[in-house]
C-alpha cells in the first residue's frame, strides 16, 4: 500500500521557517564560539595580559615598586610636569608598609594601583595554600592602606604558572603582564630604554618599567619617551582603561 503524504504550502512555508531559524543559530553559536566560552567560563582557564587588540592609539605606562626610597618620587615628578593623570603602578605590600606617604601619593596623584605582591619570589615554586598566602597578605595590607581592593596584579619577576593564574583569578584577580619591556631593570643606559620602549610601542600596549632604587636610569629616560610617544600621537590610560570593552592579548601557559 502507497501513503501519499499531502503538505499545504502554509504548512511548507512554516516547516522551512523553522529549520531556516535552526541552521541561522546554529551559524551564530558557531561563530560566536570563542565569545561565548568566554563569557560563560567554559574551557576557559585564567590567561595573563599581555595587550589589547585595538586600532586607538591608547598605551599603559605601568611601574613596578618592590625595594628603595629614592627613584619613585622624582619618577612621580616627572609624570606630574608631564601631565600624564593615568598610570598603572604595581605596589609590592612589604614596601607599601615602609612607605605610607609616598602610597598616599600615588594614590592622591590618582594612579591605578595595582598588586606586585608580598614576598618578592617566584610563587610558581610554592604550594597552592603558599600562593594563596602571599597574595593574599598583599591584598590585606594594600587595601587597608588605600582603601581599595586592586583588582590587577603583577607577579614578582612576571613569574607564574597554570596554578598561579588560577589562583589569582579566584581570589579576584587579573594578571596582568606586558608587551614592551623597557629593561630599566638592566641599567643598559638611558638612550637603550629609551630606545627599547619607542621601537616596540604600539596601540594596546603594556609597557613595563620600574620605580625601585635598583632601576638607576628610568628618571632619566621616562620624559623623552613620553614627549615622543605623544608625538606619535598616543593617549596614556591605565592598564583597567585599556582592557576594558577591548579584545585581550594573552598568551597559553603550557
Amino acid at each position: 500500500m502507497r501513503w501519499i503524504y499531502v503538505v499545504s504550502a502554509q504548512r511548507l512555508k512554516q516547516i522551512l521557517i523553522i529549520v531556516t531559524a535552526i541552521l541561522l543559530a546554529a551559524g551564530i553559536g558557531y561563530a560566536e564560539r570563542d565569545n561565548i566560552a568566554a563569557f560563560s567560563g567554559i574551557n576557559q582557564a585564567p590567561q595573563a595580559i599581555y595587550k589589547v587588540d585595538t586600532k586607538e592609539k591608547k598605551i599603559a605606562l605601568t611601574f613596578d615598586i618592590s625595594w628603595g626610597e629614592t627613584r619613585t618620587v622624582p619618577i612621580l615628578e616627572i609624570l606630574k610636569e608631564k601631565n600624564v593623570t593615568k598610570s598603572t603602578i604595581f605596589l609590592s605590600s612589604p614596601w607599601s608598609q615602609r612607605h605610607p606617604d609616598i602610597v598616599k601619593r600615588i594614590k592622591e596623584d590618582g594612579f591605578e594601583i595595582g598588586s606586585h605582591g608580598h614576598k618578592h619570589d617566584n610563587y610558581s615554586k610554592y604550594t597552592d595554600e603558599e600562593i594563596r598566602s602571599q597574595i593574599g597578605k598583599a591584598d590585606t595590607i594594600i587595601t587597608e592602606m588605600t582603601g581599595k581592593k586592586p583588582g590587577l596584579i603583577r607577579m614578582p619577576n612576571g613569574d607564574f604558572d597554570k596554578r598561579v593564574l588560577q589562583i589569582a583569578s579566584d581570589m579576584g584577580y587579573s594578571v596582568i603582564q606586558w608587551d614592551t619591556d623597557s629593561k630599566d631593570w638592566t641599567n643598559p643606559g638611558t638612550e637603550a630604554i629609551i630606545h627599547n620602549v619607542l621601537s616596540k610601542a604600539h596601540p594596546g600596549d603594556i609597557i613595563l618599567m620600574h620605580a625601585s632604587d635598583s632601576c638607576k636610569e628610568t628618571h632619566l629616560a621616562l620624559p623623552v619617551i613620553i614627549d615622543k610617544l605623544r608625538q606619535q600621537g598616543y593617549e596614556f590610560v591605565t592598564v583597567s582603561e585599556l582592557i576594558a570593552g577591548t579584545d585581550v592579548k594573552s598568551k597559553e601557559i603550557h
